[in-house]
């Protein structure tokens, strides 16, 4: 039994038909050497323009495989996205890391470089979790690790109850530190 023999018997056709085509590509190549110099350019153009064109059509389609994985995984009816701001003129807290429980099973753990932090203190928001849980009521726990002005360190833990719909359920979290006057962790809905 020959390799060729054995590759088709195991069902990897398409392998056969790559093969045939870099053939066919190469044997294209190799008669185009005879051609003149504009003719040669002339089918480069073309050639890089297919490229292109190929290139085009494989990231629409990749978006597209990305949006209906998105919607097969997380069907609108039992989705939960949990958002992460920071309270308003908290600089003085540096936020390290936050993790998410729901229902005792950890769903999120997030550590933020400088980039995101500064962010997030212009008023930028994190989605920092989506998912699906059941309708009904739910327990978030909410561990945020950050760093002080004075470089104290700052670990708060909070629990909050929510309760789920049949329709998508949109929370926000917002963080700020001790000194702000405002509670550490609240949680919003929207």
């Amino acid at each position: 039994m020959t390799r060729h023999n054995r590759i088709s018997n195991n069902g990897h056709k398409p392998a056969t038909a790559v093969r045939i085509l870099v053939f066919a590509f190469l044997f294209c190549l190799a008669g185009a050497q005879g051609w003149a110099n504009q003719d040669d350019q002339q089918l480069m153009r073309g050639l890089d323009e297919q490229v292109q064109e190929i290139k085009s059509d494989v990231l629409s389609i990749a978006e597209e495989l990305n949006r209906l994985e998105e919607k097969l995984l997380y069907p609108s009816g039992t989705q939960v996205a949990i958002f992460v701001a920071l309270a308003e003129g908290d600089d003085p807290m540096r936020l390290d890391a936050v993790r998410l429980l729901i229902d005792g099973r950890l769903v999120a753990h997030y550590i933020y470089s400088a980039k995101e932090l500064e962010a997030l203190r212009k008023g930028g928001v994190q989605r920092i979790y989506v998912g699906n849980v059941t309708t009904g009521d739910h327990r978030l726990e909410v561990l945020v690790d950050a760093v002080l002005a004075d470089g104290a360190d700052f670990n708060r833990t909070e629990n909050f109850s929510f309760s789920k719909e049949a329709k998508p359920k949109l929370v926000q979290l917002t963080l700020a530190g001790p000194d702000s006057g405002s509670t550490p962790v609240s949680l919003g809905e929207w």
